[in-house]
């Protein structure tokens, strides 16, 4: 990845999805303690941008830190992120954890969410280390429809992960304030700032359940383009009378 030469300005788009999307679930307060989650890929980057931008311009004061987990087990070079986050006067962190490795070891089936589920034990561990109280991660639109689709086609029920989530056991309250935003939005945004994100194959990427449901949305969306504001509407407007019951 490398560093831009001036200050990124996100569109206006996205800085409006973002802050409608913060507003409606209510994720941030006064004086709040937020640490994103930099991956460093394109989408944690568009979130780091927008949070930054928020924050200047928002009547809420609160905070920004940024942890980067390195799940390799290899040398990351992360120094352009570090240099971005300087820039925004966002400070840095970066942690070490050989998450690749664990899953070979283990011989993971599902190693997708082996390793999300990991990352998030770290950044929690992180967030608390670093005094915040909420960690922001990047979950776009995609995500929310791909989610859906997947528990309805695994687990038959119609969910998904929250905006907001207040975890007792850790005490941290995860936000994702770009549940809004397409994800073919960010990747453009991504290539008009000129950002190169961080180069970090994923050895497994393709072989998940999420990935096949990802081409099934795709596919879906061609036939239906309103498929993802459908989703998004039934899971923000859903009425208890439209679920069938026993004396139905």
């Amino acid at each position: 990845m490398e560093t831009p030469k001036e200050e990124p300005h996100l569109s206006q788009k996205i800085r409006s999805l973002v802050g409608q999307a913060v507003a409606t679930h209510s994720m941030i307060s006064e004086g709040d303690r937020i640490l994103v989650g930099l991956s460093g890929g394109k989408d944690s980057l568009i979130l780091l941008l927008a949070l930054h931008h928020l924050r200047q311009r928002s009547p809420v004061s609160f905070s920004l830190k940024a942890c980067t987990v390195n799940p390799t087990g290899e040398v990351l070079d992360t120094g352009a992120l570090a240099s971005l986050c300087k820039r925004l006067e966002i400070p840095f962190r970066l942690v070490e954890h050989d998450i690749f490795g664990i899953i070979r070891t283990r011989e993971e089936r599902s190693p997708c969410s082996f390793c999300a589920h990991l990352r998030r034990g770290l950044l929690n561990t992180a967030a608390r280390e670093e005094a915040c109280n909420l960690l922001a991660l990047g979950h776009h639109l995609d995500d929310v429809v791909e989610t859906v689709f997947l528990n309805l086609l695994e687990g038959g029920r119609f969910r998904c992960f929250k905006p907001k989530l207040w975890h007792s056991r850790t005490g941290i309250t995860v936000i994702r304030p770009l549940v809004f935003v397409e994800e073919a939005r960010i990747a453009r945004e991504v290539l008009r700032l000129g950002l190169n994100p961080l180069d970090m194959s994923c050895p497994f990427a393709g072989k998940s359940r999420r990935a096949g449901v990802k081409k099934l949305v795709e596919r879906l969306c061609g036939e239906q383009p309103s498929l993802r504001s459908n989703i998004l509407h039934a899971l923000t407007h859903f009425q208890a009378n439209d679920m069938w019951t026993q004396n139905d």
